[in-house]
């Protein structure tokens, strides 16, 4: 049995594990997919202190690295539900865990647009990670859908693999930060499409087109793609934590300050919980708050 399962080894999961085990705590982290979570999709990173610039993998890289010294157990697992009591047990496909403490930290997933194909077409031709897929691009043209901080961030990437990068856009205008949006406006290779969505995605075996409605006048247009990027956002999977953690409208986890779940012994931390913005610093915060309430529990100094 170990004092803390965390479940997630992005930013925040790997920062509680790392403060946990300083603190004198054993620990057991989980993860059902990558390490480092989210932030291995960003191919740069520039407002990350200390570092002027760094990739979100060589940065998540650091982290699982520093845990693993300071004897955090690292294992693959998805967790499929949490059972309250003196001693917890987190269950998972792959067997079961007991603890003391838990900090749920499992992140979120890629939006979809929830059309028609759309399962089929991953990976066949539509990919939600330049950094991972970009390079099977290089010199064609594709699509990135969306226009937040992770749409500028892929088409920054994108732009200087591909000939021609198209930005599919619902809203009048680019959303994520002026400085970023400046830039992509500024790339000779990229056409942005506003006011516009994604109707249906075509193609055979895999995605050669996209169908094309302006929101605005109603037109429908055929954009012929050799592969498009989902860059629409993040949404939380937290209902195998329901029965330990409220959850608000959105499938977020709610917490106070301390990142108390309401559960004793249970704590939440990075982008699966209700929050402002969904940073690696608020991440990284919301870790190391995570594990201090947790180790105050276990000590008898909290709930």
């Amino acid at each position: 049995m170990h004092d803390i399962v965390v479940i997630g080894a992005g930013p925040a999961g790997l920062t509680a594990a790392i403060y946990a085990r300083r603190a004198g705590k054993t620990v057991l982290v989980l993860e059902k997919d990558t390490f480092g979570g989210q932030v291995t999709f960003s191919p740069k990173l520039e407002n990350y202190p200390g570092f002027e610039s760094i990739s979100g993998n060589e940065l998540a890289q650091r982290m699982l690295e520093q845990a693993m010294a300071l004897g955090a157990d690292i294992d693959m697992d998805t967790v499929t539900g949490v059972t309250d009591g003196a001693v917890k047990t987190v269950t998972g496909e792959n067997g079961s865990y007991h603890c003391r403490a838990v900090v749920i930290a499992a992140g979120a997933r890629h939006r979809r647009l929830g059309l028609p194909g759309e399962e089929r077409f991953i990976g066949n031709g539509l990919s939600f990670c330049a950094v991972c897929d970009g390079a099977f691009y290089r010199g064609t043209h594709v699509a990135v859908i969306g226009g937040g901080n992770t749409a500028l961030q892929e088409i920054m990437l994108l732009s200087e693999q591909c000939s021609r990068v198209t930005v599919v856009q619902n809203l009048p205008t680019l959303t994520g930060e002026g400085a970023l949006a400046d830039a992509v406006r500024a790339r000779e290779n990229v056409a942005c499409l506003y006011n516009t969505v994604v109707a249906a995605y075509e193609g055979g075996e895999s995605l050669s087109a996209l169908l094309l409605k302006n929101t605005a006048t109603g037109e429908e247009t055929h954009l012929p793609v050799d592969g498009a990027f989902l860059a629409i956002g993040t949404e939380p999977e937290n209902q195998a934590f329901a029965a330990v953690a409220g959850l608000d409208a959105a499938g977020y986890i709610a917490a106070d300050e301390r990142c108390h779940t309401g559960t004793p012994g249970v704590y939440v931390a990075g982008d699966c919980r209700t929050k402002q913005y969904r940073q690696v610093a608020t991440a990284i915060a919301d870790g190391a708050a995570a594990a201090l309430s947790a180790c105050a529990y276990l000590d008898g100094r909290g709930t």
